[in-house]
């Protein structure tokens, strides 16, 4: 029997939904699982008391079934940029379901808008973010949590001052509008900032709460859900007239966020071209200074294609323009999933690793080199199809502090190890 137990055990523990081998335990700090957990936890015990309770009034189960039509069918009908956006996504991501958060906020009682912020978040989930892959479901559930409490505080904050309920066309029901926007944004800001600060160590304000651009279209945003609220009260036809413009400010935020990947990403190769990579590695800089040696410091990979001359004189310039995308992937491929590529120009690379050891940096080193060296790009061209291999790279490596104090130092000698490594015999790693 025992044997059996410690049989079943084992195929358990292998299992991947098995807790103990969720992503959770082993992708993020302990401080953030702590904070994360809490948040969690005081939003579940929260809102279950106050159903119990009743705290904040009845309920009109109307005006909660409008809302969440309204946000999963704005949701359905905004999918396909959503997920684009999802796609692209930096550290922090404006929702747009704040639209009719906020007008939950003001009609719904704290627990039932916070019910409505799982069924939105929820939709969001299962037909959106789950099939981009851009976030583990912890974060996801944390992320719900928040919400939660953003709408659980400026419900909360309406009932207790006794502005629920308040006509929405007269002065007081104006105030309590933007009380309860306030609220709800000041909560939400704090809360996700916190997170990705405990998450990431990031303390920059753009990191932490977005630009002022992000911020002015939150804004927008939350001036749709009070005209939403309002409509609602006063005359429920029109807010499918909120839906139009919500729409819009949707897609314009994917054009903005695909202009901003744009600026910053080489067409060639798919990586970030020299400006983006250095805005990386700028910031890693100064995080890595502020950490001190506690935080194990970064290095940078200089990576030249071997040869490259030869590959455009043999098979012409689109051929070797297929190659560099190939070694970009394998490049991409062989470094780690918090390392940063980008494309410094012609045939060279380069890599930013951040939280690297000395002995590691030359392991990824060697595994960059080895991946390149397997590769056999094959390629279809007009006259029939060219196999392009025995490709290779010389890589000069730098760490800071070691190569220097600044950015430009590391810089300078990764690229006069890259050298030594050329003037060796090429296909080797140089430090």
């Amino acid at each position: 029997m025992r044997a059996q137990a410690a049989v079943r055990r084992e195929a358990l523990s292998a299992w991947p939904g098995w807790p103990a081998r969720w992503e959770m335990w082993t992708g993020a700090k302990a401080r953030w699982i702590t904070y994360a957990l809490g948040c969690e936890l005081v939003a579940v015990v929260a809102t279950g008391g106050a159903l119990v309770t009743g705290f904040g009034g009845p309920v009109r189960p109307v005006w909660f079934a409008v809302l969440v039509a309204l946000g999963v069918a704005q949701a359905e009908m905004s999918r396909r940029i959503e997920r684009l956006r999802r796609w692209m996504s930096g550290q922090t991501h404006i929702n747009v379901t704040s639209v009719w958060y906020l007008a939950g906020v003001v009609l719904l009682p704290p627990a039932w808008v916070a019910l409505l912020a799982v069924v939105l978040y929820t939709h969001l989930w299962l037909r959106v973010w789950r099939q981009v892959r851009t976030r583990p479901a912890h974060r996801f559930v944390a992320s719900t949590a928040w919400a939660m409490l953003s709408c659980f505080a400026a419900s909360s904050v309406l009932a207790v001052s006794g502005l629920h309920g308040t006509p929405l066309q007269t002065t007081r029901g104006l105030f309590a509008l933007c009380l309860a926007a306030a609220v709800f944004e000041l909560v939400n800001i704090g809360l996700v900032a916190a997170g990705i600060y405990l998450y990431t160590s990031q303390r920059s304000a753009a990191d932490l709460i977005g630009t002022w651009e992000d911020n002015a279209f939150e804004l927008a945003t939350l001036c749709l859900g009070g005209l939403a609220a309002l409509a609602l009260a006063e005359q429920p036809v029109l807010v499918v007239f909120v839906v139009a413009p919500l729409l819009l400010l949707h897609r314009y935020l994917l054009l903005k966020q695909q202009l901003q990947v744009a600026a910053v990403t080489d067409e060639k190769t798919g990586l970030l071209n020299t400006a983006g990579w250095h805005d990386s590695a700028v910031r890693e800089h100064t995080r890595s200074q502020r950490r001190g040696a506690a935080g194990g410091g970064f290095a940078v990979l200089m990576i030249d294609l071997d040869h490259f001359k030869r590959i455009n004189d043999t098979y012409g310039h689109l051929t070797g323009d297929d190659v560099l995308a190939a070694v970009a992937v394998a490049i991409s491929g062989a470094v780690r999933q918090g390392d940063t590529t980008g494309r410094f120009g012609g045939e060279e690379f380069v890599v930013l690793l951040p939280g690297v050891g000395r002995a590691e940096v030359l392991g990824i080193a060697e595994r960059v080199r080895a991946a390149v060296g397997e590769l056999n790009v094959v390629i279809s061209t007009g006259g029939g199809t060219v196999r392009v291999g025995g490709l290779s790279v010389s890589i000069g490596v730098a760490r800071h502090p070691d190569a220097g104090p600044t950015l430009d130092d590391v810089l300078r000698s990764a690229d006069a190890a890259l050298y030594r490594a050329k003037e060796a015999g090429r296909n080797r790693v140089a430090v």
